[in-house]
């Protein structure tokens, strides 16, 4: 990254020191530190206080962005905080899973477990993009309908997994998922994620188009 860019980044993290203690980004702050705690419990085998932990920040996740327009106390931190903790969340809970999957003695889910990369692949994407739009000044774009259907289906997928997955579900001693069930709802999960991935593409070509045309602009207005 060049010095231009590291430069922009800095301001931009000092932009966003302001009004930083508000109630959106304490709950988003506090998504952030349930992570830890939902992974120390999920790998203790305490199945249940995992989706506990895992309900209470989806819960936040709901709440805060309607608090933040309900009392004016939307931040530029908050247009990046809420994210980075729906992202952190998302590739804790596919790690975890990958790793069930992967350790399973089921040579298929073995096989299978490979699917759950996909989703770490884009939000960690996701995230290096989203520093780097930062660097040339472009605060990144918020979740459109696509993205929102994807996050929505993830989450209904993994909380499915999280209660009736066999081997680590919470209620799975009640009934469990058939394993065809699962294979497809995690392969529509993730197929809603590439596509929701694949629609920010032309938005961001654009964006960083115009962004370079304005800076040209600028430097021969200077010369």
């Amino acid at each position: 990254m060049s010095n231009q860019g590291m430069n922009t980044l800095r301001a931009q993290f000092e932009d966003m020191g302001q009004n930083v203690w508000t109630i959106p980004n304490v709950l988003s702050m506090l998504r952030i530190i349930a992570i830890p705690f939902f992974v120390y419990f999920f790998v203790t085998k305490k199945y249940l206080i995992a989706v506990l932990v895992i309900l209470i920040s989806g819960l936040t996740d709901l709440f805060d962005g309607k608090i933040a327009r309900r009392f004016n106390q939307i931040s530029k931190l908050g247009k990046l905080l809420d994210p980075a903790a729906d992202k952190l969340t998302q590739i804790t809970v596919t790690v975890v899973y990958f790793r069930e999957f992967n350790q399973s003695d089921d040579k298929v889910f073995k096989i299978f477990s490979y699917v759950f990369l996909l989703f770490i692949l884009k939000e960690f994407t996701m995230i290096v993009g989203s520093f780097v739009l930062l660097s040339m000044d472009i605060v990144p774009q918020a979740a459109i309908i696509y993205g929102k259907v994807a996050t929505a289906t993830f989450y209904i997928v993994m909380g499915l997994l999280m209660l009736f997955a066999p081997g680590f579900g919470a209620l799975a001693k009640f009934w469990v998922m058939p394993r065809p069930v699962i294979i497809v709802l995690v392969c529509i999960s993730a197929f809603l994620t590439l596509a929701a991935f694949t629609s920010y593409i032309p938005d961001v070509v654009t964006r960083v188009k115009a962004r370079r045309e304005n800076l040209k602009k600028s430097n021969e207005t200077e010369e």
